[in-house]
Formats: C-alpha cells, structure tokens, sequence
C-alpha cells in the first residue's frame, strides 16, 4: 500500500485511503474540504505509487478550455496512445475508458483523481452527466479501479455528489471531509518543518491562522509566531496579505452574501442567532440566505451552537474560521498598515485573544472531555444563557460552553486566556456562582454541577479555585492525540 512519510497526521483519512486501496471492488470516492486545507496534497502523496491519471479544474474556464486541459493530461499519463482533441465530455470520458483498456503498470488499484471537480462541471457543460455515464457503464465494472473527486466547494460536492441524484445516486462508495489540523497535528506538522516551537507559539499561530496546513507552511524556521503573522499578513508582499479577498470568491457563487454574513459574526464575539444576522448583514429572510448559511457551515466557515435542549430556535451562528476572524479584527482596517508586534501590545489585543482561544476549544472538545475523563460518555456541547429583568433586578447570566452528560452531570465550562495561572479573584468567583445559580434556578435542569476551567496555564490556588472549580483543562491537555 502507498505511504509517504510527508502526509502528516490525518490518521482516519489515510485509514480510509488505505481500505480503497485494499478493496476487491470498484470505488468512487469523494473527498472535500476548506480550500488550502491540503485535500489535492493528501491524495497525490499517499497514493501515488497508484495514479494513473491527475486531471484538474480551472477556475472560471471555458468548457473548450477545460477539455484541451483534459487531453494534456491523458497524454501526459498515456504518451503511447495516439489521442484526438475531444468536443465533449462524452468523448473526453471515451478517451479515457480507451485509455483505461491499454496494459497498465501499475499492480493493483488504479486511480484517477479529478481535483477541483466543481470546477469542471460549470453549467451547460454536462460534465457530471459524462461522468456518471463513464461510471455506470464502465467503471462499477473495473474491480482495480478507484475514481476520487475532490473540491474545495464543500456545499457543490455535497449537494452533487454525496447527495446526488440521477444517474451518480447512490454511487458513492467512500467518502472524506477533510478538516483543519487539530494542534496536535499542528505541532508534528511544525516538527517535522524543523520548526522547534513551544506549545504556546503553536497556539498563538493557531488562533490567528487556523489548522490549514497551507498558512502553516508559510512559517520559517527561527521565526516566532508573531514574526509570521506580521511578515504574511501585514506586509504588502505577503503571502496572506491578500488571501481573504480571494477567499470567499473561489468557493461561492453569488460570495457577497457569504462576505456579509461573516462580517456581521465576525463583530459578535458570543454569536449570533439567525434574525440577528440577518439584521446586522441588513439581508432580507428567504432561500438565497439560508442556503448561503448552510454553505458556510458545509464549508467549516460557521458553526452553530445549539441551546440546551437541542432545538434550532435559539441556536446561536458562529464565525469559526481563524483567518477570517483574524482579518475582520486586524487586517481589513487602517490599523493593518501597523505591524502585528506592535498591535499585539495592545488592550484590543487581550480581548481577541479571549474570543480566539475560546473558538479554539470549541475544535477541541474531544481532547476537553479525554482530560475530564468523561471521553465515552454521550455528550451534548451546547451553549446557554437567560435574559435577566432590569426592572426587578433579575439576574441573567450567560454560558458559552457546556456539556450536558448522559450520566445526569454537566460540566459549566468557563474559557480563560491569559500567559499565566489564572487567578479567580472575589469579583470573577461572584460572577461564576451567578451563573451556576441562575442556571440552577432558569434551566430546569437538576443534574450534579462542575464547573471547570479551561485555561492556558491552569489556575493559581486559591480559596475561590478551591471553593468552585470541580476540574481544570490546560494546553497539554489540547494538544493530546
């Protein structure tokens, strides 16, 4: 089987690859994803040994375009096959299966890979239509044969391909969502760069860029996380200094709903419901909206937090993407002609910090529940709060985190950056007993209570941490596999 020591992490996806690889029947895999989230590297590199042919989509390209790009790369992957310029993606697809037929090399599965799928199959093309012609008369019959499609538009794949109907209905046999890194990936990502950091380095890039292995690729050696964020971000010729302008248009048709959508729950640090992003965005309720939104989600751009009780009203939408948190709140202003190292010194730093390290442990549930030892139990992440009345000084009270247990417990997260052991003083010892109080008496809930703290560097005893905190997550705790 294919193995490349350059594929870091992705332990389930190689798993997955691995079974394709292994299968005594035909596979159409499809594999989809956050643009620059390393889908075309994972797939060239560990099943190279396997590939029979590479074809990619071009961007906003003629139909005629993307056809003269499909035949170079037939005669690059079969140069003894004398090959016409095909009309259509049916004599494309024809060219292949004579291709296919020819004495092959390779021991095994075969694979073609078809990146940027989505961008192959614009409209009138009838690509889709060839392709599922290709497969249902051709392909489901060659047992070492494995189709793999990949697109960066997570909405277009999922709608065209893992729901699809017609003639690719129910044809797909595997698939994989490719995700950001987690930070332990990050860091044997780093590690493997020769690029000796901390865990707190590797934090405080993550919070700015994300797991996406792309950004990460553009640190150096000897450089600290501040240094890359300042050097690709802020300066003009810097990798990134661009990125989020070309974003949203690469994945989206129609992008500018999406851009107002991000902008508005990239302002909200606690989220926001869906009639208030519509207030906010100034977007008027109806199917191009919603559809944008559930893009969004599909693509791992947003995230929604459902409330206690599992129920959509209520459900708050959050920005999730780092980089275009991190955009919305440094680069997009006139602030960003500053450096990072100086605008890193400031008040509205610390407050980006607190918002940036929450959003990361909402990624990194699983390591939270591995580290309060409640890993295999059923587990509902929500989040919680209750409107208090001003007029009769009724107390209200907010939980961005909790986790409601099927063992009849629930663990009252409370998210805390700072650089050093964190002090619960009187006032913030007040202000978690309110809101253990007015959970208690609002939520209808009687389960056992924990509050527990995740922060960098633990809590620094004392009466109120010994009074109130049932458990506590720390950095190491994130970084755990």
């Amino acid at each position: 089987m294919a193995k490349s020591v350059q594929v870091i992490g992705r332990v389930a996806e190689k798993r997955v690859l691995d079974t394709v690889l292994a299968s005594r029947d035909p596979e159409l895999v499809a594999v989809y994803g956050r643009r620059r989230v390393g889908k075309t590297f994972l797939i060239r590199e560990y099943m190279k040994p396997h590939l029979v042919l590479e074809v990619a989509g071009m961007h906003d390209q003629s139909t005629a375009m993307q056809l003269a790009s499909f035949l170079m790369s037939l005669r690059k992957a079969f140069p003894l096959v004398p090959l016409l310029q095909p009309r259509t993606w049916l004599e494309a697809f024809e060219l292949l299966r004579h291709c296919l037929d020819q004495p092959s090399h390779i021991k095994g599965k075969r694979i073609i890979f078809i990146d940027e799928f989505p961008w192959l199959a614009t409209r009138k093309s009838s690509f889709v239509a060839a392709l599922e012609n290709f497969w249902n008369s051709y392909g489901s019959r060659q047992r070492d044969l494995a189709v793999i499609v990949c697109g960066s538009a997570a909405a277009w794949m999922i709608r065209h391909m893992v729901n699809a109907r017609g003639g690719l209905y129910n044809r797909l046999t595997r698939r994989i969502r490719l995700e950001p890194f987690r930070l332990d990936e990050v860091q044997q990502y780093l590690q493997y760069r020769r690029i000796r950091w901390d865990q707190r380095q590797t934090v405080m890039a993550y919070m700015a860029l994300g797991g996406i292995p792309h950004y990460l690729n553009l640190i150096q050696p000897g450089q600290s996380a501040a240094q890359c964020i300042d050097a690709e971000c802020f300066r003009s010729e810097g990798m990134l200094h661009n990125e989020y302008r070309n974003l949203y248009a690469a994945l989206f048709e129609s992008y500018a709903t999406h851009e107002a959508i991000v902008k508005v729950l990239a302002t909200s640090w606690i989220g926001l419901t869906r009639d208030q992003v519509l207030a906010r965005a100034q977007l008027s309720s109806g199917g191009g909206v919603t559809k944008a939104i559930e893009e969004l989600q599909l693509s791992g751009f947003v995230t929604e937090t459902f409330s206690l009780d599992k129920k959509a009203k209520g459900s708050l939408l959050r920005l999730s993407d780092e980089f275009s948190v991190f955009y919305w709140h440094w680069m997009h202003s006139r602030a960003a002609a500053n450096s990072w190292l100086r605008q890193s010194a400031s008040h509205r730093y610390e407050a980006w910090c607190g918002y940036a390290f929450e959003s990361l442990c909402f990624k990194h549930l699983q390591a939270i529940r591995r580290a309060i030892g409640i890993a295999d139990v059923e587990t509902h992440a929500a989040s919680w709060r209750y409107v208090g009345k001003t007029d009769t000084d009724e107390e209200g009270a907010q939980i961005d985190l909790l986790l409601d247990r099927a063992d009849h417990c629930i663990n009252i997260c409370e998210i805390k950056f700072s650089d050093t052991p964190y002090v619960i003083t009187k006032s913030c010892a007040q202000a978690m007993e309110r809101k253990l109080r007015v959970f208690r008496a609002r939520s209808g809930r009687r389960q056992t209570l924990f509050l527990t703290m995740i922060t960098p560097h633990g809590i620094a005893p004392n009466r109120y941490s010994a009074e109130l905190v049932t458990n506590e997550v720390v950095l190491k705790d994130l970084f755990a596999t």
